[in-house]
């Protein structure tokens, strides 16, 4: 269960518990927010819904948390629900909650996180006639869409044409400005971010819309300085390479896997029985402080590809490719140090551990192959 689906489940027990007389609230909030637990907390996920509806139904929050945990003890996915003071309830899922995220990962392929939450809904785009805005229009539209919406693009003048045929932003861009198009934020807000010091086309299609796509709409890209040939560099010090390296690790391992004859398939990382199994961080790990242990990396992982639904939603609805981008590197971070450990060494037979780390490293590989294809940009399998 991700955090989303999560965030629905809870808002569907309060919502029945509305329906059936237990609780008696006017307006019902859109959407719940379910984080890790805070200090004093305990399990996987922490919420304070009951504290928000405490007051507007007239009930202490402790005991409108036990009303809902009630509820929620009753629902596929998970095991126990836990009352902390002020009201927050803290909420465990299954064992096998883990497996599985990973099976809905590589059911939905590149298209997990993908959500109708917009279906219906036309959503105004319009940049300045410059590289960097019409980019950045392209990738937030590609994220639209994949959230439901249908983007209306429209540039104050018509793309150059180095930008289609190099920047890969669409050629078909009407250059009128719509009526409505407005100077605020949200729907209809032009996109003005800060334009690119220099041509970014010398580049290359990925790595100048990765150079205009990772800074902030409000932060100058390093485009025509002396750290622009860093978009280029095969090392760890430059995020795009080492978010195409982690995709291309990923395929590698399942080429190597076939070669061995076992397949992915997810389920406990290390074998019943054992210890944590440690080893040493990956060559593109950004933790240089000694051994590691897989399940304590892969969780951080995990939490991490759990949360792709969120981020894409929040960037659709804050117009900022930034975000996506930000959250790959995250991604392929976390990946790297378990990555050595897919794999069985020297005369090791193949285990189900190893099967349930390869089903892992295949959705990290899907998660940063779909978000880099939101943004315009290859995931090569070979590198």
């Amino acid at each position: 269960m991700t955090p989303v689906e999560l965030s629905r489940t809870v808002l569907h027990a309060v919502r029945r518990a509305v329906d059936e007389g237990e609780l008696a609230v006017a307006v019902l909030p859109e959407r719940v927010v379910v984080a890790p637990p805070g200090p004093g907390g305990c399990g996987d996920y922490a919420t304070n819904v009951a504290l928000q509806l405490a007051r507007p139904a007239g009930q202490p929050a402790p005991a409108l948390a036990e009303l809902l945990r009630t509820r929620l003890l009753r629902t596929d996915g998970i095991s126990d629900v836990v009352v902390t003071w002020p009201g927050f309830l803290n909420i465990s899922l299954d064992g096998d909650a883990d497996g599985r995220l990973v099976r809905d990962i590589l059911r939905a392929g590149l298209r997990y996180g993908h959500s109708d939450t917009l279906a219906g809904q036309t959503v105004e785009l319009h940049a300045a006639h410059d590289a960097r805005a019409v980019v950045l229009m392209d990738a937030v539209a590609r994220v639209l869409r994949s959230q439901g919406a249908r983007p209306r693009l429209t540039c104050a003048g018509p793309p150059e044409d180095a930008w289609v045929r190099i920047l890969g932003v669409p050629s078909d861009i009407p250059s009128d400005i719509p009526a409505g198009i407005g100077t605020g934020i949200g729907t209809g807000a032009p996109l003005r971010p800060v334009p690119a010091p220099a041509d970014p086309t010398p580049l290359g299609r990925d790595a100048a819309r990765w150079a205009l796509l990772l800074p902030a709409p409000h932060d100058r890209p390093h485009i025509g300085d002396s750290r622009s040939e860093q978009h280029l560099a095969q090392r760890e010090t430059n995020p795009l390479f080492r978010v195409r390296y982690a995709h291309a690790r990923t395929r590698a391992l399942l080429r190597n896997a076939a070669d061995l004859g076992f397949t992915p398939e997810p389920g406990p990382l290390t074998p019943e029985g054992d210890g944590p199994l440690t080893l040493e961080p990956g060559p593109l790990s950004s933790d240089g402080d000694g051994p590691v242990t897989v399940d304590g990396e892969a969780q951080g992982l995990i939490q991490l590809l759990a949360d792709h639904p969120r981020v894409l939603a929040a960037t659709a609805a804050h117009r900022a490719p930034d975000r996506l981008a930000r959250h790959l590197v995250a991604v392929a971070d976390a990946l790297a140090p378990l990555l050595p450990s897919v794999l069985p060494l020297g005369d090791e037979k193949p285990s189900a551990a190893h099967r349930a780390r390869l089903a892992l490293a295949e959705a990290a590989g899907t998660v940063l192959a779909g978000g880099l294809s939101l943004l315009g940009i290859d995931a090569p399998e070979h590198l």
